[in-house]
């Protein structure tokens, strides 16, 4: 009989032992395929903000593209109305509003 319970108790003792490495095992099959979803979501959220970046350089750089042009343009209206006075000042040449210009 003591044979017979020796037995028994090693036997419940492998089953304890197995169910605590099958726990163990799914409980590490878990903990990797958590590890790799959170890494998947902060490789997402890297590849989000990269693109928010590249929008906002993108914005800036056609702010900046609008800017220079309006400078440009007021650059060139100035020229002009330099000109303008500049041929005004002129002795004897007709300006533009003058009847004699043909």
């Amino acid at each position: 009989m003591n044979t017979l319970k020796a037995f028994s108790e090693k036997e419940h003792a492998y089953h304890a032992y197995q169910a605590r490495q099958n726990y163990l095992r799914e409980q590490q099959s878990i903990q990797l395929e958590f590890d790799d979803l959170r890494a998947e979501v902060e490789q997402a959220r890297a590849d989000l903000e990269q693109v928010r970046v590249a929008k906002e350089q993108e914005r800036a750089a056609k702010e900046q593209a609008r800017a220079d042009a309006e400078r440009e343009r007021a650059a060139k209206d100035e020229a002009l109305a330099e000109i303008e006075r500049l041929k005004r000042l002129l002795p004897g040449k007709p300006g533009p509003s003058d009847p004699g210009t043909r």
